[in-house]
């Protein structure tokens, strides 16, 4: 079973054998993108509903699925959850509607753990309690762009104290080619969690707080709080995207090759957010790190060092990037370790053999995190070997 192998290898600390190969993929020369691309085998929101029923009906009741919310034309935002452990593992997907990889890897992952009996899952069910939002912008996802569909108009009917404030600067008239208005889900986000949009605070920055303003990210939110309030803390948040198609890695034993995926830690300026400690003194950048340090090192142990899954690399982070609407940084602002993963590749850029690739290496790498937090691991690691993965020619300076 690929989750139980997966975290027993993690847990272990050992190299999966070598006679194991990794799922097809493109030659590490190749980073072809298709302007027609075969959609077959990703999953649609009317076919992720379905799917999420059937693995709640054979877990008999391991898995539990919820609706956390509605999109604003409508279409459910699903919660699964599956473990009773005391530790909390949330993990969304697709908060941009053309990055799906995470959903199909949470899909696979959920699963596994609502069918599996064998003693490693039963020990991870124990520790860990898994909370999967595998379509978190599904209007964005069914027009393959990144953005929701809101417009303007409905976020003032929604808060009518913002009659005659600026737009948001996240929100866009149109997107992808689409001329249909929407928001940047990725930068609607506060860490004042009980925040309540004022318009003298927009159009606001790019480098500020989000407002909330859409329906989506106010589910997320809410999914949060109310695991916060129910366990005491959440532990970790991870963020499933993707990124360009042919970044090749910079250093380290696949230097030149296609980078696969790559992990950040929050992106909260200069000084490791040190503007932030003082009104949010549960900040813990070293525990980010760590948590996404475990990612890497479960995805590097599982294949060994040559595979292509395993091009594991950082994302691009100088001092000066600084992203404070965005989940991943609201939430480690209240405490809790947050990693986002960046696939190689947008949606439409993958092919069957690539898509499958980058798929593997996500769930693998979310696996791995499981696997290290229900042993200890990740709180074992030193967050400072986190720089000493390889970038993709971004960290390279002059003499």
């Amino acid at each position: 079973m690929a989750l139980a192998a997966a975290t027993s290898t993690v847990l272990l600390g050992l190299a999966a054998p070598a006679n194991s190969a990794p799922p097809e993929g493109p030659g590490q020369g190749s980073c072809k993108t298709f302007d027609d691309p075969q959609w077959n085998g990703w999953t649609d929101h009317a076919e992720l509903g379905r799917t999420l029923r059937s693995i709640e009906s054979s877990s008999k009741g391991r898995v539990a699925v919820r609706q956390i919310g509605t999109s604003k034309q409508g279409r459910e935002l699903w919660s699964a959850r599956v473990g009773t452990g005391k530790r909390v593992l949330m993990v969304q997907s697709a908060i941009h509607g053309n990055e799906r990889t995470g959903t199909e890897a949470l899909i696979g992952i959920l699963r596994d753990l609502g069918t599996s009996n064998d003693a490693a899952t039963q020990q991870l069910l124990s520790s860990v309690t898994l909370v999967a939002l595998p379509m978190v912008n599904p209007d964005g996802g069914e027009l393959n762009r990144r953005m929701n569909v809101v417009p303007w108009d409905q976020v003032v009917a929604d808060y009518p104290q913002l009659a005659g404030a600026p737009r948001a600067w996240y929100h866009g008239l149109n997107g992808d080619g689409i001329d249909l208005p929407g928001f940047d889900l990725n930068r609607d986000f506060n860490p004042r969690l009980d925040y309540v949009p004022q318009p003298g605070d927009l159009p606001g920055q790019q480098t500020g707080a989000g407002f909330f303003l859409s329906p989506e990210s106010r589910a997320i939110r809410d999914t949060y709080v109310a695991l916060r309030d129910e366990f005491g803390a959440v532990d970790a948040v991870v963020d499933l995207h993707h990124m360009g198609p042919c970044e090749r890695t910079t250093g380290g034993p696949q230097d030149g090759k296609l980078i696969s995926v790559s992990l950040d830690y929050p992106p909260l300026g200069v000084d490791d957010g040190a503007a932030y400690q003082a009104e949010y003194p549960l900040l813990d950048q070293d525990k980010s790190r760590r948590y996404a340090l475990a990612v890497a090192r479960g995805i590097q142990s599982s294949y060994g060092s040559q595979s292509p899954l395993a091009g594991v690399g950082r994302y691009f982070h100088p001092d000066s990037r600084e992203y404070a609407g965005q989940g991943r940084s609201a939430f480690a602002l209240n405490g809790s370790a947050t990693v986002l993963f960046e696939v190689r590749g947008q949606q439409d850029d993958l092919g069957q053999k690539q898509h499958g690739m980058l798929i593997q290496s996500v769930r693998t790498g979310v696996e791995s995190l499981i696997g290290a937090m229900a042993s200890g691991d990740v709180d074992r690691l030193d967050g400072g070997e986190f720089f000493g993965l390889p970038d993709y020619g971004w960290d390279t300076s002059s003499d």
